[in-house]
């Protein structure tokens, strides 16, 4: 399995905040959303989404570095089993 370039990844992750920032601008005055962008300002919003987004990225590395180890080990062999014989 290839892993992905990084400008297809930047492009992928541009694609992915246009479509947060569309979802965001959706939401009704009464929801959730508004009451948070009323009480928390825009800088501490900044900085909350930066700290998600590199959770999530922390989250994708952890899982990447699994699934390579998994790949580049052998497949288990079979183990033989022992008979063991009771008087």
């Amino acid at each position: 399995m290839s892993q992905p370039d990084t400008e297809d990844l930047l492009a992928r992750l541009g694609e992915l905040e246009a479509r947060i920032a569309d979802m965001e601008a959706r939401w009704e005055e009464p929801s959730v959303g508004s009451l948070v962008r009323r009480l928390v300002p825009p800088e501490a919003r900044r900085h909350l989404r930066a700290a998600r987004k590199e959770q999530l990225l922390a989250a994708r590395a952890f899982i990447d570095h699994w699934i390579d180890r998994l790949e580049r080990e052998p497949s288990p062999r079979p183990r033989r089993r022992e008979r063991i014989e009771l008087e």
